[in-house]
This record gives C-alpha cells, structure tokens and sequence, in this order.
C-alpha cells in the first residue's frame, strides 16, 4: 500500500517500507484498537485529508472518556492526518442552568436562550476549551483555542426570534483556521459566534461541526454522540443510509428532538462537498479509530 517513514519536523508519516510502518504505528497504538493490519490500508487513504470531529455529551463529562477522545486525536495527527475538533457543552450548560434554577425550553432540538443565559452559555463553553486544550499540551501535542474571544472564525445570522441568542453560521474564516493548522496546531472550536454587531451567539455543536467541515471540504465529518448511532422504527442500528433515506426518516418523526439538527447537519455536509458523514458513540474505547482505520466501521455512516 505505500511506504512511510517519521517527518521530523512534523506529527506524521512518510513513506517507508510497510514492516517498518508496522513499528512506527506499533509504538503509538492502543491495545483495543483495531488490528495494525487493517489499519494500513487506510493511512494512505486518509494522508493529509481534514476529519472535522464533534464531540459533545457525556464525553466532555467524563475523564476518562475525554482522555481517551484526545488519544485517539493525537494518534491522528501522528498517522499524518488533519484533525480539528468542535466541542459541544450541552450537558455542561443543563447542569449550571440547574444550579441557578434557570429552566430550559427547546424548540426542534434546539435551546431557547435569552440574555442571561448566553452569558453562561460562553462561560461553560470557555471552561470546556480551555480543559481541552490543557489536556491536549499535557500530552505534548499543540492545540489552539478557537473561541469568541480568541480566533474567532465563526460569524452568524440569528437563527429565529422565538431562539433568541442562537445563530446560525453565515461565514467562516478559512483563512485563519488554516493558519492554525499550518503551524501544526489542533484547532479546539467553540460552537459559538457574533453576528455583525458583535453581539455573541450560541450555535448547536453539529451545526457548527458541519459549516467547518464545508467550508474546508474536509474528508470525513465525525458527530460523536451518547447512543450508537441512527436508530430505525425498531431501535436497531442502521449502519450505512443516504441523504434521501435519512430525509425520509426526520419526516416520519423516526428520527425526532435533538437527533433532528444532528441529521440535518449530515444532510447539508454532504451536498455541499464533504464526502460521508458518521454518527458514532463517544462511549466505546477508539469508536474513531475504528471507523477510520477498520472494515467494520462503527455508527452511522451517511454518504450522498
């Protein structure tokens, strides 16, 4: 399949006879991951390619989880692909809404936020990245925060009145992300933005993951979520569908509440130049390694 040998001055791999590239992966690969033989096939397939992934949830609440997330990250960088992380925060923002008694009200999956509560919304999300980043220097891989305040590249037109602060991506800065990612940085994205007037908007994480992974045409779009995948009327996984047959399913309300802006994402992605899309469960060790790097794959996989 193609040779590979370790650049120095980056994270990834060039060509070297395949044993050796057995060795080099060896030295990084997790145990319960998929096996190193398939794993070859794929470098090449995924060399140099953007993967925007989502991760959100329980995820971003549990140590190890997240841990286990930025891992698998970095052993994406070192392969010699592009990663560039979207976090959620919804969990995070239900629990400090809680404590102040603030309740939430959803409208098609979406939360409903006033003034007030954009003001937390930030103040989670900030906590959230600043936690990612840290995690990620600790592992001696270089990650750069993308929030509101610090390179912003999200700009957005409010989504509906009845929302409030929610907006949706009307323009994203390439530009800068690509500078970021030039200087072999992970770009760490908060799903936020401002609109013209600078005033701060909360956007849904998929949504967002999804105007990223247009907007740089990357390879693949990873959603991570909390269940296994899409599931059908009988609650079994559907493991590869497209944008027609995913349609059908938010229409006759299989697919409802939160899962609805998730799918709508994956729809979008896909008619505008992103090649498949996957929804996969954020709780199974290495669910992004084996959806890359194995036959089997894992989630959801959604394709034109």
């Amino acid at each position: 399949m193609g040779n590979y040998e370790k650049n120095k001055s980056k994270n990834g791999l060039k060509m070297l006879p395949a044993e050796n590239l057995d060795n080099k992966i060896k030295k990084f690969w997790p145990k319960n991951g998929p096996s190193i033989q398939e794993v070859e096939k794929y470098v090449k397939k995924y060399s140099k390619e953007k993967i925007v992934i989502k991760c959100g949830g329980k995820v971003l609440l549990d140590p190890y989880l997240l841990n286990s997330l930025i891992d698998d990250v970095i052993i994406l960088k070192k392969l010699g692909l592009t990663p560039i992380v979207v976090h959620g925060g919804g969990l995070g923002i239900k629990k400090k809404l809680e404590e102040k008694n603030i309740e939430s009200k959803f409208i098609m999956g979406l939360r409903v936020t006033d003034e007030k509560m954009i003001k937390i919304v930030e103040s989670v999300m900030n906590n959230f990245n600043k936690e990612i980043v840290k995690i990620f220097e600790k592992k001696s891989c270089k990650a750069e925060a993308v929030t509101i305040k610090k390179n912003n590249i999200i700009y957005v037109e409010k989504e509906d009145e009845k929302l409030g602060y929610v907006g949706r991506p009307a323009r994203i800065d390439v530009k800068l992300l690509k500078e970021i990612i030039k200087k072999d940085f992970v770009p760490i994205v908060t799903p936020m933005g401002i609109d013209q007037k600078g005033e701060s908007y909360n956007i849904n994480a998929d949504t967002a993951a999804g105007a990223l992974a247009r907007s740089i045409k990357s390879r693949r779009l990873i959603l991570l979520t909390d269940v296994e995948g899409v599931l059908d009327n009988n609650d079994k996984l559907i493991s590869e569908i497209n944008t027609m047959e995913a349609n059908a399913l938010i229409k006759n309300e299989i697919i409802h509440g939160g899962m609805i802006p998730k799918m709508k994402t994956c729809i979008d992605a896909i008619n505008n130049g992103v090649r498949a899309v996957v929804i996969i469960d954020g709780r199974k060790p290495h669910s992004i390694l084996f959806e890359l790097f194995s036959d089997q794959g894992a989630g959801t996989l959604i394709r034109k």
